[in-house]
């Protein structure tokens, strides 16, 4: 398992991620979405945006995203999100991305604050993000449509505690 950077390239992979059964009922993408929209997507990442990819057999088996607030008053909070194939579930890639992902948060931009939305009934992912130190702040109701169902979202958030930022 290699964890790294996502490249151009990725783009296929992260399509064909994004809309299998598994993981796209447990996003915000949809099952229409094309590789020139996950190219489109890789390309418009900025300064403020960090996403890692995790490459098996020359295959993208997850991916994790931080993104920083760009607006100066904020710039000590990021909002993180992640997915990994359906195939790989339950296998320890989903802590090894966190994991990755929260180190860069945590030691190389000291966030004060991450926060994530996470679907009410994804009970696997709560409990990992639980494990890592985030807490409920909140349900957004109505959130999204899953499955075509109208279903909430907790917002989750994990407070650093980097003594120079202020924890």
């Amino acid at each position: 398992m290699v964890i790294r950077p996502i490249k151009l390239e990725d783009a296929a992979d992260m399509n064909r991620m994004r809309t299998m059964h598994g993981v796209s009922e447990n996003i915000l993408g949809m099952p229409s979405e094309r590789v020139s929209d996950a190219e489109e997507f890789i390309r418009s990442l900025t300064a403020n945006d960090h996403l890692l990819v995790v490459e098996l057999n020359d295959t993208v088996v997850g991916c994790a995203g931080l993104s920083v607030s760009s607006k100066p008053r904020a710039c000590h909070s990021g909002t993180l999100g992640i997915m990994v194939h359906a195939d790989y579930q339950r296998q320890g890639i989903g802590g090894a991305l966190m994991t990755a992902i929260l180190d860069i948060a945590d030691n190389w931009l000291k966030l004060k604050r991450v926060e994530l939305c996470v679907f009410v009934e994804n009970e696997v992912a709560i409990a990992l993000y639980r494990k890592l130190g985030f807490v409920v702040e909140g349900t957004k109701k109505y959130a999204a449509i899953r499955n075509g169902i109208y279903t909430d979202e907790y917002l989750m958030a994990r407070y650093g505690t980097n003594e120079n930022n202020g924890g």
